[in-house]
């Protein structure tokens, strides 16, 4: 896909332990926007975790609640949202994604031994329901990777800090990100790099 012209939001996605919730903080900080985790906003809807809404509603159940819950955090402007690993397995949330035009949806990838001993590392690791079947994860991996890669940008996450992905990252959007500051100037890793702003 062609990268839009202007970028308002930013969509993060790929596998659990890509690196999507730390590199989206780091790029929300470094732009200025806000930083949101599509789990998140679900549990704070719901006033279930993840696990419980699996256990008690089933899968079927929790993608209809993700899929609302995107659009309604979509709805605002200068967010790095941070899809969950399966978000993209659901038609209707990859609908309302590309109707999104001034969306930038990014794919971190890595190595599936890689984003489970990241995963193994968090607090929690227990509680992931994927991670229960771990058996399952290279084909759940595989049926997704088609939908991942319609991303606009494919950044690999392997062997780089999470600093050095975001840097990456704005390197490869340059000036199209619209803040609500023309004078806004982007704060990165390695310095201070200006964001060319235009409306």
């Amino acid at each position: 896909m062609l990268l839009p012209g202007t970028i308002r939001r930013i969509i993060l996605t790929g596998f659990m332990g890509a690196g999507k919730s730390t590199v989206g903080a780091l790029l929300a900080q470094a732009l200025g926007w806000r930083f949101l985790d599509s789990d998140m906003a679900i549990e704070t809807r719901t006033g279930m975790t993840i696990a419980q809404i699996f256990e008690q509603q089933g899968e079927s159940s929790f993608r209809t609640l993700e899929t609302a819950a995107i659009a309604e955090v979509t709805r605002e402007e200068h967010l790095i949202l941070a899809l969950g690993g399966g978000a993209l397995e659901s038609a209707p949330t990859r609908q309302l994604l590309a109707r999104l035009d001034d969306a930038c949806i990014i794919f971190l990838e890595a190595p599936l031994e890689v984003m489970i001993a990241r995963c193994l590392a968090q607090p929690g690791a227990a509680e992931r329901p994927v991670l229960a079947a771990s058996d399952r994860l290279p084909a759940r991996l595989a049926s997704r990777l088609p939908w991942y890669r319609e991303a606009h940008l494919t950044i690999a996450t392997e062997g780089s800090t999470p600093d050095a992905v975001v840097d990456r990252i704005l390197n490869h959007l340059r000036d199209r990100c619209v803040t609500a500051d023309a004078r806004t100037h982007v704060k990165t890793a390695s310095g201070s790099r200006k964001a060319v702003i235009t409306e």
